[in-house]
C-alpha cells in the first residue's frame, strides 16, 4: 500500500476546518490593516535563492532539473519570492506595497513535531516605507494577528544595530562565527573565540548585550548608535499600541539578511521547536536587479501554530440531514435547497437507505432531521427532529428554517 512521502500529511475534514478558521482569521487582520494577497510561483529559479542564501542551501531544498535544462527549486520560503515579484511587476507601483500570502514551503530536512518537509506560511511584507512607524506596524500586525489565532505566545523584539557595532572592526567571516555563538547561546565557545582574536572585554560586551532586557542599558554596552533616535521611535510606538513584547538584544539569526529592527515569536507551550513568528527589516531588491529599497516584514509558521493551539475546539456548524421516504423525494430535493439557500449545511441521502436506516444514519452525524414523507409533500411542510433532545414537531418551511438558524446562532 502507497504512503504519503515523508514529512508531509494528510488533513481530514475536522482538521482542514480547524485549519481554514485560522487561516481565515490571519487573513481578516490582514485585510483589516489594508495588506492585500499576492501569489507567487511554488517553483522558482534555484538562484533566487543562493545569491541571498548561499550554495549550501541547496543540501535543504528540493532541486531538480526541468526538461530544458533550467535548475529549479521548490520553493523553500517565499520572502525572496515576493521580492523577486516586486521587481518583475510593481517596482514603479506606489509605494508603500503592502502584501501579504498564505502558501506552502518546501524544505528537506528531518522531520519532527512542528517541523515538516512540506509546511505552510503566512507572511507580510511592506515595501518602500524606511521609518520607525513603519517597522512598528509590522510588528504590531504580527502580534494582532497572533492574537486572533488565540495561540499564547511571547514576542521578543531586538535591533541589530547594537550587535553589529560591537563587531563592526572583525572581518566578516569572523563575525558570522561569533554570531553562530550568540545564536546557540554556547558562550563558552564564544569566549575562547574572542579569547584567540585577544579581544576578550569583546566577549564580556556580546554576552552582556545578549542577557540585557533595558534599552538605556544597551546603548552603554554597544556605545554610539547611529539609529538610537529611530529605535526609539518606534519602541514608542508599540508601547503606544499596546502591543506586549519584551527586549532582546541577542536575536542573532540573519545578520546578512536584516538591516535593522527584529523580532520573534514564540509559543509557550512548545519544546525545543517553539519559534513560530520571525521577521524584521530588510533591503533584499537589490540582490536580484532591483532598487535598494527598504522592506520589513514576517513569516508565521502556520503549522506551529496549530500544533499549539491543539485540539481546536470550534464552533461546529449545524448540519440538517434530510430524511425521506419515495413518496417524499421530489419535495425533499426543493427543501434541501431552501435550507442550503439559508447558509444551513444540508445533507439528503444517497444510499437508497429505509426511512429507518436513514434517521439512524443521520443521529451520526446530524443535528437535525427534516422528515419527509407522503403526508409532508402533499401540504408542504417538513417534521423537524432535533437528534439531540429528541423532541419532533410539525412545521412549514420559513419556520424549520428560522428554527435551525437560531439554533445554529445559541
Amino acid at each position: 500500500m502507497l504512503q504519503k512521502p515523508r514529512g508531509t500529511r494528510d488533513f481530514l475534514p475536522n482538521e482542514m476546518e480547524a485549519r481554514r478558521t485560522i487561516e481565515w482569521r490571519m487573513r481578516e487582520v490582514a485585510r483589516r490593516w489594508g495588506y492585500r494577497e499576492v501569489c507567487t510561483p511554488e517553483f522558482e529559479d534555484l538562484e533566487l535563492f543562493t545569491m541571498r542564501s548561499g550554495e549550501g542551501i541547496i543540501e535543504e531544498m528540493y532541486v531538480f532539473e526541468d526538461k530544458g535544462g533550467r535548475k529549479l527549486a521548490l520553493r523553500p520560503e517565499i520572502t525572496a519570492a515576493v521580492i523577486r515579484m516586486y521587481i518583475n511587476e510593481a517596482k514603479v507601483a506606489p509605494k508603500p506595497l503592502r502584501w501579504c500570502y498564505f502558501a506552502d514551503c518546501f524544505r528537506y530536512e528531518r522531520p519532527q513535531k512542528g517541523r515538516y518537509r512540506q509546511f505552510w506560511q503566512f507572511g507580510v511584507e511592506l515595501i518602500g516605507a524606511d521609518t520607525a512607524q513603519a517597522d512598528a506596524e509590522v510588528i504590531t500586525l504580527a502580534a494582532d494577528m497572533l492574537n486572533a489565532t488565540g495561540v499564547e505566545y511571547d514576542l521578543k523584539v531586538g535591533h541589530l544595530s547594537f550587535m553589529r557595532n560591537l563587531l563592526k572592526d572583525l572581518e566578516p567571516a569572523v563575525q558570522r562565527r561569533l554570531m553562530a555563538y550568540l545564536d546557540k547561546k554556547d558562550f563558552d565557545g564564544l569566549k575562547n573565540a574572542v579569547e584567540s582574536l585577544n579581544k576578550p572585554d569583546l566577549g564580556t560586551s556580546l554576552i552582556s548585550l545578549v542577557e540585557c532586557r533595558n534599552l538605556t542599558e544597551a546603548f552603554s554596552i554597544a556605545g554610539t548608535i547611529p539609529e538610537k533616535e529611530r529605535i526609539t521611535k518606534t519602541l514608542e510606538c508599540l508601547d503606544t499600541a499596546g502591543v506586549k513584547y519584551s527586549l532582546n538584544f541577542g536575536i542573532a539569526r540573519g545578520l546578512d539578511y536584516y538591516t535593522g529592527m527584529v523580532f520573534e515569536g514564540f509559543a509557550q507551550n512548545l519544546g525545543a521547536e517553539n519559534q513560530i513568528l520571525g521577521g524584521g527589516a530588510y533591503r533584499l531588491a537589490h540582490l536580484f536587479g532591483g532598487d535598494d529599497v527598504a522592506s520589513c516584514g514576517y513569516a508565521i509558521g502556520f503549522d506551529r501554530v496549530m500544533v499549539s493551539l491543539g485540539e481546536l475546539q470550534l464552533k461546529k456548524d449545524t448540519v440538517v440531514a434530510i430524511v425521506c421516504t419515495d413518496d417524499g423525494r421530489s419535495h425533499a430535493l426543493k427543501v434541501a435547497g431552501v435550507f442550503r439557500d439559508a447558509g444551513i449545511r444540508t445533507e439528503m441521502d444517497l444510499m437508497e437507505r429505509g426511512l429507518g436506516a436513514q434517521l439512524a444514519h443521520a443521529s451520526r452525524s446530524a443535528d437535525f432531521a427534516v422528515v419527509i414523507g407522503k403526508r409532508e409533500a402533499e401540504t408542504g411542510n417538513v417534521t423537524l427532529k432535533n437528534l439531540q433532545s429528541g423532541e419532533q414537531k410539525t412545521l412549514d418551511l420559513t419556520a424549520a428554517v428560522d428554527e435551525v438558524s437560531a439554533h445554529g446562532t445559541r
